[in-house]
């Protein structure tokens, strides 16, 4: 029988702008329940190819303050918007969890590309839970998850990269809709070639 609720739930999901996220966050019961949610998620080899960080309170204003540094070094001419906007960057919703892909380069069982992507299924599993508990969630990177020195300052190894910033609160404003992809233009039936 089919689970029409679970459809349902697919098809309602909304990424609410981080800026229209506010508090309250989730407490440590909801963020572990919603991440055993995440963790839920298609993995080749049963490497567990990620990891998370919390990032709440005066923290979120600690790494604003030293990723627009981190942008004012690498574009001196850099505006005041820009910086503010760098400063203000992880401030707006309460929580942001930041979704680490593990990426063992002496893996060479499964390639680096599945497990990338396992960590990138964390981060909608964990957009679909934070929903599912009633709170807004958004799914970001930008700049800051690709800069050395911006991993190196969260802690990450060598091997790991940011697969994303998810900014997790309640919503000040109805979750926006958006135009979605019409699934039958998408859609090709492949045939053997004659």
């Amino acid at each position: 029988m089919p689970n029409t609720h679970v459809l349902a739930a697919l098809d309602a999901r909304r990424s609410v702008p981080a800026r229209q996220l506010a508090d309250p966050g989730p407490d440590a019961a909801q963020l572990r329940r919603m991440l055993a949610s995440a963790v839920r998620v298609p993995d080749h080899g049963k490497r567990v190819p990620f990891r998370f960080l919390s990032i709440q309170g005066d923290a979120r204003d600690a790494l604003g303050e030293a990723v627009a540094a981190r942008g004012l070094a690498l574009r001196p001419d850099a505006g005041e918007a820009a910086v503010a906007k760098d400063r203000a960057r992880f401030s707006h919703a309460p929580l942001v969890v930041v979704a680490i892909a593990v990426l063992d380069p002496d893996d060479r069982a499964i390639p680096e590309q599945e497990r990338l992507l396992t960590a990138g299924c964390t981060c909608f599993a964990l957009l679909q839970a934070a929903q599912g508990l009633g709170f807004g969630a958004s799914w970001l990177t930008g700049w800051p998850a690709y800069d050395p020195e911006v991993m190196a300052l969260l802690g990450l190894a060598a091997n790991e990269r940011i697969a994303g910033f998810i900014h997790i609160g309640t919503p000040k404003l109805a979750p926006p809709e958006r135009d979605r992809p019409d699934p039958d233009a998408l859609l090709r039936e492949w045939t053997p070639p004659a």
